[in-house]
């Protein structure tokens, strides 16, 4: 029998490889603005057409490459960072593994220009698909421009399970987030298709910050500082009113490299218990700076990863620091033992008049227990005549407080779900009842139906918008007074590739200047006394919502819409706000389920009733 196992040839391996490190176009960025800090830039710019997949170009003026180490960087595990195991162990560059290179020249067409400060003339090099094509002296600027062409080119099954060109822009901004908040000595464009994301200067660490996430995150930010023999933190956290209901602001680095820990997450958690509203995260830039050797970014291709000799140790340094500056900030109450000075304790100016104790009346003849007495004559108390027809006809207080009664509607759906098609059937309508101003109760004749309010009023708006969508007339409602909505760049490239749907939804929004919009109109079947707080809600909701494809695309902004503008939990409901829901959602082609397929009612068995109560 002949032998089977041999080894890969270098184009395939290059490709696994690119599997796990090369997952998307944001992958690219990060892994080539990653080399561009190791090589002391100190401009970077990146450029991208069609999200990454068409181009990304990368500029930096860092220290360039000889012709040699531009052609062996394209070689697997070529690195100049480690030259033995040791080294794993002590590293503080951004990239190390030398896998990058070669993982992205072997599912790309990529071109490279780069220029040693005292060489005259740089290095040109084209690959495509791990084979070199030409090699040869250029003319060109001191650093490194690459050039990345035609992504997954030779992988179509990679390719093919791309995102929309939204969420993979909305990648790209997120990798040069976690780049530029750690280095803001640095200067950093980000352009798309030719139009300016990002142009961040050389600053300091809150001032990166409020250049990425607006000018509102300034006044959110509290600031972090503990020195410890373990760990040095520093950074910022954000004040709990500032809270949002999606994650988006929440970074931790480690020796200026970004790392996700869920550990650590939940020591900051911690520290704002009882301060958050409910299901709502807080923004956090924390930056860790120890040593090398206690932590091993080696766990991860993407190096996001990073273990911690000692984490149970930093978790309750980390709780404790940002405890400490919430209190501090006069966001939690606390107690600095640590005060200068004295307290200074008023005392009583001199007077020739001599001080002398209150006095205090007591009447001894008060009897708590006499009935006759109610109204005040001096210490005496007796009751008034209105009082005492007051208790002598107390039920009266009580009549016509009855639940009302709604009329039992009939609603007789072909649903799939035998058991919510029988609740939609059996609904009496005979009384509701908000709880917890969450929840409505409704009895029906197996038992007791359980709605959630939200869950409802999102499945109703959405059905609208989908039915809006889909009819050629979109009735638009202007605004007397038109609102002005000022973006940070992300979320200002996110509205405006979505603007065309929102037109479509009966929005009237366009662009008025840099990173600020127009909301001249809002969808007629809304509602909306706060339009522009109802776009940056939306903005929240479809940044963290994968879609699919991009033919998806408007219903993904119809769910969006529909969680964005729906009622809140926390809202008492007027019977009539009830019994319209109620209506709304049994009139809904897909009662059963909220837009994102969540749960909207279930019915508790009298059965279930009954054992709770045989136990």
């Amino acid at each position: 029998m002949s032998d089977i196992i041999q080894l890969l040839p270098d184009s395939v391996a290059n490709q696994i490889a690119a599997g796990e490190v090369i997952q998307r176009p944001a992958s690219v960025v990060k892994e080539l603005v990653e080399n561009a800090l190791d090589a002391g830039a100190s401009e970077i710019t990146v450029h991208v057409k069609d999200a990454g997949k068409t181009l990304i170009q990368i500029t930096d003026n860092g220290c360039g490459m000889s012709p040699t180490d531009a052609r062996m960087a394209f070689e697997r595990h070529a690195t100049s960072k480690i030259k033995s195991a040791n080294d794993l162990f002590c590293i503080r560059t951004m990239g190390f593994r030398g896998e990058a290179l070669a993982s992205i020249a072997a599912i790309a067409d990529v071109e490279i220009k780069t220029k040693k400060t005292e060489d005259e003339v740089g290095t040109y090099i084209h690959i495509i698909g791990s084979d070199v094509k030409k090699q040869e002296a250029t003319a060109c600027n001191n650093g490194t421009n690459f050039m990345v062409k035609n992504l997954f080119f030779n992988v179509p099954a990679r390719r093919k399970f791309l995102k929309g060109n939204t969420t993979e822009l909305k990648h790209i901004i997120w990798e040069i987030q976690r780049i530029a908040i750690p280095n803001p000595d640095i200067k950093i464009s980000l352009f798309h298709n030719n139009s300016a994301i990002y142009e961040l200067p050389k600053t300091n660490y809150r001032k990166r910050i409020v250049d990425l996430f607006g000018k509102g995150a300034n006044q959110s930010l509290v600031q972090v500082n503990e020195e410890t023999s373990l760990v040095n933190i520093f950074g910022f956290v954000g004040q709990p009113k500032y809270a949002r209901k999606t994650f988006g602001e929440q970074f931790f680095f480690v020796n200026g490299r970004y790392f996700r820990h869920p550990y650590f997450h939940k020591a900051i958690m911690k520290a704002y218990e009882q301060l958050l509203p409910p299901e709502t995260f807080p923004s956090y830039f924390l930056f860790f700076e120890i040593e090398a050797a206690n932590i091993d970014i080696n766990v991860h291709p993407t190096k996001t990863e990073i273990k911690f000799e000692n984490d149970r140790d930093i978790w309750q340094i980390i709780h404790a620091a940002v405890r400490e500056s919430l209190g501090k900030h006069n966001v939690v109450p606390s107690i600095d033992f640590n005060q200068s000075g004295s307290i200074d304790i008023p005392t009583p100016k001199k007077s020739k008049e001599d001080i002398s104790f209150p006095e205090i009346q007591i009447n001894h003849t008060y009897n708590p227990f006499e009935t006759e007495k109610n109204s005040y004559a001096g210490n005496a108390y007796t009751k008034s005549p209105k009082e005492k027809a007051n208790l002598e006809n107390w039920e009266d207080l009580y009549s016509g407080a009855q639940l009302k009664i709604k009329p039992e509607p009939e609603y007789f759906h072909d649903k799939s779900d035998s058991l919510f098609a029988e609740s939609l059937t059996q609904f009496s309508g005979k009384k509701t009842l908000q709880l917890k101003q969450k929840y409505i109760l409704t009895p029906v004749k197996s038992g007791l139906m359980v709605i959630d309010q939200k869950r409802a009023h999102e499945r109703i708006l959405f059905e609208k918008f989908m039915e809006v969508m889909k009819s050629d007339s979109v009735a638009s409602q202007k605004l007397l007074f038109p609102q002005t909505l000022e973006l940070n760049p992300a979320d200002a490239a996110l509205l405006k590739n979505i603007i065309p749907e929102l037109l479509s939804l009966g929005f009237d929004i366009r662009e008025f200047g840099k990173d600020t919009f127009i909301i001249s109109g809002t969808p007629g079947v809304l509602d909306v006394a706060s339009p522009e707080l109802i776009v940056e809600k939306l903005l929240e909701e479809y940044k963290n919502s994968p879609v699919n494809a991009q033919s998806k695309a408007k219903e993904q902004i119809a769910i969006s819409l529909s969680k964005a503008s729906s009622l809140d939990y926390g809202i008492d409901l007027k019977q009539e706000e009830v019994d319209t829901l109620i209506d709304g959602l049994f009139a809904c082609a897909t009662p059963n389920f909220s837009p994102d397929g969540k749960k909207v009612l279930t019915i508790i068995s009298t059965q279930d009733i009954e054992k709770s109560f045989n136990k």
